[in-house]
C-alpha cells in the first residue's frame, strides 16, 4: 500500500467556492506527493430526480460494495464519469488506495463515495453532507464552526479551507499591478484592498450601507496616501455597485474598482498580492479565509441585515445554545458565522472593523504585512490526509 496518492480526482458540482476549496487541498498534496489532479464535472440533477437520487439513494451508499456502488452511479447517470476514472486509473498503473477522490459539498459527495467504492480507492469530503454525514468517508474535512462529529476520520478547520498559496502570490499581485498600476509612492505596507460581498438570506449589502461603511475607508486611504483596490461580488447588487462607483469617482487613491456584474476576471489573488491591508465585509467567509492564509492583516466590516424577525430568531437559538439547552450543531445564520469571526479574533488572525480607530491613519502611521501566526487550512488537510493514509 502506497503512503500517499498518487492520483487526485476533484470532483467538481459546478458551485465556485466549493471548487475553490478543493484546488487548495488538492494543490497542495500534488505539491506534497508529486500527485497528478484531474477535475471532473459530476452530474446536476434537479427536483425529484435529485431528491430520489441524493435523498432516498444515497442513504443506502455506504452500505453499497463495489458493485452496488458502480450501478447507483450508473443509475445517476454518470456512466461515463466511471469510464474516464478507470481509464485515468489504468493508464497510470494506478493500484487500490493509491487514489483519492476529494470534493466539497453535498452535490458532489455521493458521486465522490460511489467512484471510490466502485474502483477500490479512498475518498474525502470537505465540509458535512446531507443524508451522508462524514462516517462513511476515508477523510472529512468539515470547519470547527458547523460543530463536526468527533471521529478519527474528521479535521475540524478554523474556516474552510482554500486556494490561496502564499508563494504565489507575489506574481499575482505583480500581474494586477500591470492591468492597474499602483503609484509610484509608497509600498506594498500602503497598498488596501476592499471586498464587497452582497446580499443573501442573512446580510445585506445597500447603496446606503456602501456610503456609510466605506466612506470612511475611503477617506482614511486618501489621507494616509495608500492606493486602493476594490472589488465587488457577484451578489452585489446594482444599487450598491452604483453607489461605489459614485463614491469612487475622481478619488486618486482608488486605483481599481473592479465590478463582479461588468468583469468576469477574479482579482481577489492578486488584490492579495498587492495589498497588505485587506477590508471584507462579513458575508464574505471564504474572502476572510483567503486574505487571512495569505498572511494580511485583515479587517471586518459589518453589513446591514437582512431581516430583524430572522435575527431574532438566530439570536434566540444562539443563547439556547450559549446556556447549553441546544447543541452546538443547532447554530444558525448569522451567530454561526460570528463563532468563526471570533475565533479567528481570539487567535489574532481577524480584526473587527472599528471606524473610530481609522484616525490614526491621519497621523500617518503605516502599516507592514502582518507579521503575527499564519492559517493555512488546506495546506493542514493535505498534511493530515498524507499522517493518515495508511490507516484509513
Amino acid at each position: 500500500m502506497t503512503a500517499c496518492p498518487s492520483l487526485v480526482f476533484l470532483l467538481s458540482d459546478g458551485i465556485r467556492g466549493h471548487l475553490f476549496q478543493g484546488r487548495g487541498v488538492a494543490g497542495w498534496l500534488s505539491r506534497f506527493t508529486g500527485a497528478d489532479v484531474v477535475e471532473l464535472d459530476v452530474p446536476r440533477p434537479t427536483g425529484w430526480e435529485r431528491a430520489r437520487l441524493f435523498k432516498w439513494k444515497a442513504r443506502f451508499l455506504p452500505s453499497m460494495d463495489g458493485a452496488d456502488a458502480a450501478r447507483w452511479i450508473e443509475e445517476a447517470g454518470a456512466s461515463s464519469l466511471l469510464d474516464r476514472t478507470r481509464h485515468e486509473l489504468a493508464a497510470r498503473n494506478c493500484g487500490e488506495n493509491s487514489t483519492l477522490f476529494l470534493s466539497a459539498g453535498s452535490g458532489a459527495a455521493p458521486f465522490t463515495l460511489a467512484l471510490a467504492r466502485a474502483t477500490g480507492q479512498k475518498c474525502c469530503t470537505l465540509m458535512t453532507p446531507s443524508v451522508l454525514g462524514t462516517a462513511p468517508f476515508d477523510f472529512a474535512v468539515v470547519p470547527e464552526h458547523d460543530h463536526p462529529e468527533k471521529r478519527n476520520n474528521v479535521l475540524a478547520t478554523l474556516g474552510a479551507p482554500n486556494a490561496i498559496f502564499p508563494d504565489e502570490l507575489e506574481r499575482q499581485g505583480w500581474e494586477l499591478a500591470q492591468k492597474y498600476p499602483p503609484r509610484e509612492t509608497g509600498g506594498q505596507e500602503n497598498r488596501w484592498g476592499v471586498l464587497v460581498g452582497g446580499d443573501d438570506a442573512n446580510y445585506r449589502v445597500s447603496s446606503e450601507w456602501v456610503r456609510r461603511a466605506l466612506g470612511p475607508v475611503l477617506e482614511a486611504g486618501a489621507k494616509s496616501d495608500a492606493d486602493l483596490y476594490i472589488t465587488t461580488s457577484r451578489r452585489t447588487c446594482p444599487g450598491a455597485e452604483e453607489e461605489l462607483l459614485r463614491l469612487t469617482e475622481g478619488n486618486p487613491a482608488v486605483r481599481m474598482v473592479l465590478l463582479a456584474s461588468k468583469d468576469p476576471f477574479n482579482p481577489v489573488p492578486g488584490m492579495l498580492g498587492l495589498c497588505s491591508r485587506i477590508f471584507v465585509t462579513e458575508d464574505s467567509v471564504s474572502m476572510v479565509s483567503e486574505a487571512v492564509t495569505a498572511g494580511r492583516e485583515v479587517f471586518l466590516l459589518r453589513t446591514e441585515r437582512q431581516s430583524r424577525s430572522r435575527t431574532a430568531l438566530q439570536e434566540a437559538t444562539a443563547f439556547l445554545v450559549r446556556k447549553k439547552l441546544l447543541p452546538g450543531t443547532m447554530l444558525w445564520g448569522i451567530p454561526r458565522f460570528d463563532a468563526l469571526f471570533n475565533s479567528m479574533k481570539q487567535r489574532g488572525f481577524l480584526n473587527e472593523m472599528k471606524y473610530d480607530t481609522l484616525k490614526f491613519h491621519k497621523e500617518g502611521v503605516s502599516f507592514p504585512l502582518a507579521d503575527g501566526p499564519l492559517l493555512n487550512e488546506a495546506r493542514r488537510a493535505a498534511d493530515w490526509i498524507m499522517e493518515r493514509w495508511n490507516e484509513a
